[in-house]
């Protein structure tokens, strides 16, 4: 096997980057300056259009900080929601449907909107609609817990079907989640524990990603369809354990 198998850069969702650098803000623990650069480091330029009218000019993230203030956003919660786990979203179902299409959002608390991704060549668009924050999102310190727990279940379990046999890389990302990793743009966290708590939960999505990204080929459904038992559950409560380090103020 190879030293290193899983990427040694994680790769953040946009969304995560940018509520985790709007909460920063918010809790005053980052400048201005500082949250536009994190905000703008995803190698495209990133828009926000909070009005309702599509011709309204979208805003730089220097006006979306002042709108933030402007308007009493308390804080910032992320989604990152996929079939069957909408962690994150709190509805209407509109902006529910929207997020789940993009794979991404955001929620603005305090002023009833939510934010998703309207992509283009060269920009990022966000666009604003109408959303409830969710009614639970999981701690730090529970959605590190939770994380571990199935780890250690999910470890088992493709061992159990010889997880080397059909995914290498898989294998190699589950025997060195403890080699040192990076992101793939500068980040800000309330505290140690969310900063890794939020490494933690990309490794393990990066793990499900590799371990379905040959699905089918030579698997018979049966084969195929364990695989995914035990590895869907992982990216549940990993994409839990980043939307909690993201979505906390003050990191806990």
């Amino acid at each position: 096997m190879s030293p290193l198998t899983l990427v040694d850069v994680l790769r953040v969702p946009a969304a995560v980057r940018i509520g985790c650098w709007l909460n920063a803000w918010i809790a005053g623990r980052a400048s201005a300056d500082d949250a536009i650069s994190g905000i703008s480091a995803g190698g495209r330029s990133v828009l926000f259009r909070l009005g309702p009218e599509p011709a309204e000019t979208a805003a730089a993230p220097a006006m979306m900080l002042g709108e933030i203030r402007r308007r009493g956003v308390s804080s910032i919660s992320a989604a990152l929601p996929s079939p069957g786990d909408l962690l994150g979203l709190g509805g209407p179902s509109a902006f529910n449907i929207d997020a789940l299409e993009a794979g991404q959002a955001l929620v603005l608390r305090g002023i009833g909107l939510g934010l998703v991704p309207t992509e283009r060549t060269v920009e990022t668009t966000w666009v604003a609609s109408a959303a409830s924050p969710p009614a639970y999102l999981p701690d730090v310190a529970t959605a590190d817990r939770e994380l571990k727990e199935r780890l250690i279940e999910t470890a088992d379990a493709l061992a159990a079907l010889d997880v080397a046999s059909w995914s290498s890389d898989a294998a190699d990302a589950l025997i060195n989640l403890q080699t040192p990793v990076a992101f793939d743009a500068p980040m800000t966290f309330g505290s140690p524990a969310a900063s890794r708590v939020m490494a933690a939960g990309l490794r393990c999505r990066e793990i499900v990603r590799l371990g379905l990204r040959d699905e089918g080929g030579s698997l018979t459904a049966a084969q195929s369809s364990a695989r995914r038992d035990a590895l869907l559950p992982l990216r549940q409560v990993a994409s839990a354990a980043v939307v909690a380090a993201c979505s906390s103020l003050d990191g806990r």
